[in-house]
């Protein structure tokens, strides 16, 4: 069987064809990466896919939405695009579809994803859990979060929006991060400290209390400065930024029970994998008080499957349509 596979994000729309074996496993074509800002609805980006495979695309479709996909109308969190679920069929010419939350998807990657697939960062080096929770989650545009249970061969995927929670400052640098956000939002979630746009928030923090006087630069370049140890300033928001992804990862974990693992995903998750493991992330996520030795035993993985959220939609389509 094969179906249309797609990961939308805020900034980009991945497209793949999925074909499913008889024993169910899942095999993904080379993906093709459109840009949202290019179309102007999620149709007009599956009709350039279409044109570029050819004119032709089979008759089921997998979708992962970066926001939440219940109700009528399905707005993305990062993008202007919306989605009607009545209409999917309709227009986009298909006999069964399947719509999951982003990170609902990677969820379901790291369900069904072998041991080979993840890369140690933190806590003892053994596979996540086959019986009990597991939290996952990722920075992009956005922070993805979600969790899954496993037990006794079958597994259950929860998606949530805890890229909302409150951010909790640990340190007066972020105290300071804090204060310079909260002239902007009255509320400061932990997607505004640690999703990859917030990068350019922690830059300039930093320079403030250097009283270094910065140009204005976007986000690419602070982390392509800060990943390759050009700029000094850029390299210490990088690091700043991992240690604070750690504070939440282990945050979630204690919110979600994921005591069976952990996992980041994402794209900018995967870019930081060799920073991840040379910085305070692992300190930072053991943090917890009185909970420091439950947090210590808690294996913390990256997930380097090279799309974790085609593959996902793929399989949440393949649970639910059998």
């Amino acid at each position: 069987m094969d179906l249309v596979t797609v990961d939308i994000g805020g900034t980009h729309a991945r497209f793949a064809i999925a074909t499913v074996a008889d024993d169910g496993s899942i095999a993904l074509s080379e993906p093709v990466t459109l840009h949202t800002d290019d179309h102007a609805s999620f149709q007009t980006a599956w009709e350039d896919f279409r044109r570029l495979n050819g004119g032709t695309l089979p008759p089921r479709v997998a979708m992962a939405i970066a926001g939440p996909v219940g109700g009528d109308v399905i707005r993305f969190t990062n993008n202007p695009w919306i989605i009607r679920p009545r209409l999917v069929k309709e227009k986009l010419g298909v006999e069964q579809f399947t719509i999951v939350n982003d990170f609902e998807a990677v969820a379901h990657a790291v369900a069904r994803a072998d041991e080979s697939q993840f890369l140690h960062l933190a806590g003892p080096d053994q596979p996540l859990a086959d019986n009990g929770t597991i939290s996952v989650l990722g920075p992009g545009t956005g922070l993805g979060v979600a969790h899954l249970w496993r037990g006794d061969g079958q597994y259950r995927v929860q998606a949530t929006e805890g890229g909302h929670i409150d951010f909790a400052p640990l340190d007066t640098i972020e105290d300071a991060i804090l204060a310079r956000l909260r002239k902007r939002h009255n509320r400061v979630s932990v997607e505004r400290v640690v999703a990859g746009p917030a990068i350019s928030d922690i830059y300039e923090t930093l320079a403030a209390m250097e009283k270094r006087a910065v140009s204005q630069r976007d986000d690419i370049e602070i982390w392509t400065q800060g990943m390759a140890g050009t700029d000094s300033l850029a390299a210490a928001a990088v690091d700043r930024f991992c240690l604070s992804l750690g504070s939440v990862a282990g945050d979630i974990a204690l919110a979600q029970g994921g005591f069976g693992g952990v996992v980041v995903a994402g794209g900018l998750g995967y870019r930081l994998r060799d920073t991840l493991l040379k910085s305070g992330f692992a300190q930072r996520f053991t943090a917890k008080g009185r909970f420091e030795s439950l947090m210590a035993a808690i294996p913390v993985k990256l997930i380097v499957h090279p799309q974790p959220g085609l593959f996902g939609a793929a399989a949440a389509f393949c649970r639910e349509h059998n």
